[in-house]
């Protein structure tokens, strides 16, 4: 079991580090942005988020974790989104660091107040926000970010986001529903009619988690426009990030 304190002494001693998971059109395979993933090297081997990400949500560390991502993924694919204005990088972003300027503040520390176009702000369903967070989104919604609610499933807090006054750009399918595609009808007609919705309302889709060219197919027939997943590529260090975007 993995402890608050280890994660914390992880992050001071610099074993944390990004890999970023490129996010890809369907109907075309062109690279259309990334997410930026913490990662954790110990003695032991890598260890992935969903191991030590949930330990520090709701914590005081997701703070500093939070500033450190974005700092981080500054300084590393700061330049390829800087000569690229048509990608984006999104940035998961905890429920406690809305409303507390905190997000705003450490764009313009990280220096990248000139992409802030380009960004995407992340928020779990299981992480909704409150009032105080909806208008901070809003806030960062005017200055130019774009935000987005991960990890969507039928349980209908997507609706909520879509037609409560945050702005919502994307809406991203959790990687269960499209683990089940083929297997359960359902999940095709869910995901259908999330599409159409969502493009009703000017929303971009993005399924996660896309590993056959079969879960691929069905998605684009759906009306899903975008996707991630290792049908596609693997997270990535900034560097092979780069040349993936500048083959696609």
């Amino acid at each position: 079991m993995i402890r608050f304190d280890e994660i914390e002494t992880g992050l001071k001693r610099g074993e944390l580090f990004l890999e970023y998971l490129p996010t890809v059109v369907l109907e075309t395979g062109r690279c259309v942005g990334a997410e930026a993933l913490t990662r954790w090297r110990r003695p032991g081997g890598v260890v992935p988020p969903d191991e030590f990400i949930p330990v520090v949500e709701g914590t005081t560390l997701s703070g500093p974790l939070t500033y450190w991502v974005l700092e981080t993924a500054a300084r590393e694919v700061g330049p390829l989104l800087r000569g690229r204005p048509d990608l984006f990088l999104s940035v998961n972003v905890p429920p406690e660091l809305l409303g507390r300027g905190g997000v705003a503040s450490t764009v313009r520390h990280a220096g990248i107040a000139d992409l802030v176009g380009q960004l995407v702000l992340e928020i779990t369903e299981r992480g909704l926000p409150d009032r105080l967070g909806i208008d901070a989104l809003q806030f960062a919604a005017e200055a130019g970010c774009r935000i987005a609610l991960d990890d969507a499933g039928q349980g209908g807090a997507h609706l909520v986001f879509l037609t409560r006054a945050c702005v919502v750009h994307q809406v991203k399918v959790d990687r269960t529903y499209i683990r089940s595609l083929g297997v359960e009808p359902a999940t095709l007609e869910w995901i259908r009619n999330l599409a159409a919705l969502a493009s009703s309302s000017g929303v971009e889709v993005v399924a996660e988690g896309v590993e056959t060219a079969e879960q691929a197919a069905l998605l684009r027939a759906a009306g899903v426009g975008l996707a991630q997943g290792h049908h596609f590529s693997t997270a990535l260090p900034a560097d092979e990030l780069t040349r993936f975007v500048e083959r696609r």
